[in-house]
């Protein structure tokens, strides 16, 4: 105490803590953004990621089956059990790319690998991010964050939107809902990383662990869907599956890729969305994820409330956007104005 002098109390720290982001959303309303050329690209995504909540802060239906669960271990979870002590953040970014058209080949090396004298072309480069979450929201809310400030960026809609998805249903008609209230016409591309994931589980349905074959498999397939043949490689995969006759269990992943392709088609135009020089990964999504929850809020031991998760979310997402200082200034003269408020004497009327 001598050498530090006063020290805050964790409760009184936390209390500050949510002070200090109270102002976060009206500073982004009142900010202006840097216009863009209509040739640039404006790209939009968001993902979710779970958070360890104390009970008071779960969701009621979260809250209902940690109530009810039963574990089949005193110390551990079996296969396929949940420890519903997860609440669901939902995440959002919005940033400008200059197009730059690709191959299939710059993406996805052929079987056998690229040639010694190729160089793949470089991918659209991501600038001017802007960053949103929110752990108290739902997903709605921060998908009409999210267009609301691709609004802002484009309000006469002279570029073109596109949106990056991992193929969530339920984030893909959120999505396309609010594109329809904001008159937006949007692309959207799922992830070509859970393609991927996709095609190297139905590999193993015709390969042993550990076959080097598997890799050219996977190369050939994602090259045929980058073409724009998702549906083609649906069936060729279920034509396999029925050549070789494997059992119900050991096709399972097999079918589950060949539903996915089939149910996804419509936004797997890779070959559309590298012509036009469009990004197909959700990269820059999954590392704000990364960032902005698992680096901090996803420590070893951490249980959080929900307000004091919310203030950290939106504060680190302020300051990954290099807005911080900016936002202290305009939250400090919101406290000013709150605590010292302009006297509104010169309105009245004197009456003798």
């Amino acid at each position: 105490m001598r050498r530090c002098g006063p020290v805050l109390g964790k409760r009184q720290l936390a209390r500050l803590l949510v002070e200090a982001a109270k102002d976060i959303d009206a500073f982004y309303d009142a900010k202006a953004v840097e216009p863009c050329p209509a040739s640039t690209v404006l790209v939009l995504s968001v993902d979710g990621k779970g958070i360890v909540m104390r009970p008071e802060a779960l969701r009621e239906a979260t809250r209902q089956a940690a109530a009810k669960r039963r574990h089949t271990f005193r110390t551990r979870l079996a296969a396929g059990e949940k420890s519903a002590r997860k609440r669901m953040a939902t995440l959002g970014v919005v940033y400008d790319a200059e197009p730059a058209p690709r191959r299939p080949h710059d993406v996805i090396a052929p079987p056998g690998g690229r040639g010694g004298s190729y160089v793949p072309r470089p991918g659209p480069a991501a600038r001017g991010k802007w960053l949103c979450g929110s752990v108290v929201h739902d997903a709605e809310h921060v998908v009409r964050r999210v267009f609301e400030h691709a609004e802002a960026r484009d309000p006469d809609h002279r570029r073109c939107w596109v949106v990056l998805v991992d193929g969530a249903r339920h984030q893909l008609d959120l999505i396309q809902a609010e594109a329809r209230l904001h008159h937006a016409e949007v692309h959207i591309v799922i992830d070509i990383v859970h393609v991927l994931e996709y095609l190297w589980t139905a590999s193993w349905c015709f390969h042993h662990a550990g076959d080097q074959a598997a890799e050219g498999w996977v190369a050939a397939h994602a090259l045929a869907v980058l073409n724009g043949d998702a549906a083609e490689v649906a069936d060729a995969i279920q034509d396999q599956a029925d050549q070789t006759g494997p059992t119900a269990g050991q096709r399972q992943g097999a079918d589950t890729c060949v539903r996915y392709l089939r149910t996804k088609d419509a936004f797997l135009r890779y070959d559309q969305a590298l012509e036009a020089g469009w990004p197909i990964a959700t990269g820059i999504i999954e590392g704000a994820a990364r960032h902005l929850i698992a680096d901090r809020l996803d420590i070893s031991g951490a249980r959080w409330g929900l307000d004091g998760a919310e203030a950290v979310l939106k504060l680190r997402a302020v300051s990954s956007n290099g807005d911080l200082d900016a936002y202290w200034k305009h939250h400090l003269a919101a406290e000013h104005q709150r605590l010292y408020p302009a006297s509104d004497q010169g309105g009245y009327a004197l009456t003798a």
